[in-house]
């Protein structure tokens, strides 16, 4: 999960699909059925996201769709499981690292 996105106070809810990669639907989905996502709405509806909805959802995106946790486990994980947001800061890391490892061995070997 490589999330890149500009340091801004509010994200729309395009910028966070494109971002994440999935329909604005399931970022609607996610948002009812985890308390930890509340983005601001103006008087029309839109949804306008903090970088800490940011971070919330990229958690629940490594707990569902990289790790394989139902809604009710990713639920529980969130509350049991401490440091959660620390740990899934470390895997990106690590994956980033990882990429650009690769990218170098794929420069040495040409």
């Amino acid at each position: 999960m490589n999330i890149q996105l500009p340091d801004k106070l509010y994200y729309s809810i395009g910028e966070v699909s494109r971002a994440f990669n999935v329909n604005t639907s399931l970022i609607r989905f996610w948002e009812k059925e985890f308390d930890i996502i509340c983005p601001k709405k103006n008087k029309k509806g839109d949804r306008f996201f903090t970088p800490k909805d940011i971070d919330n959802l990229k958690i629940i995106y490594h707990l569902v769709k990289e790790k394989g946790y139902t809604l009710e486990g990713a639920r529980t994980v969130l509350q049991t499981e401490k440091n959660l947001e620390k740990k899934v800061e470390i895997i990106t890391r690590l994956q980033a690292v990882k990429s650009e490892l690769l990218k170098l061995k794929n420069l040495l070997e040409d």
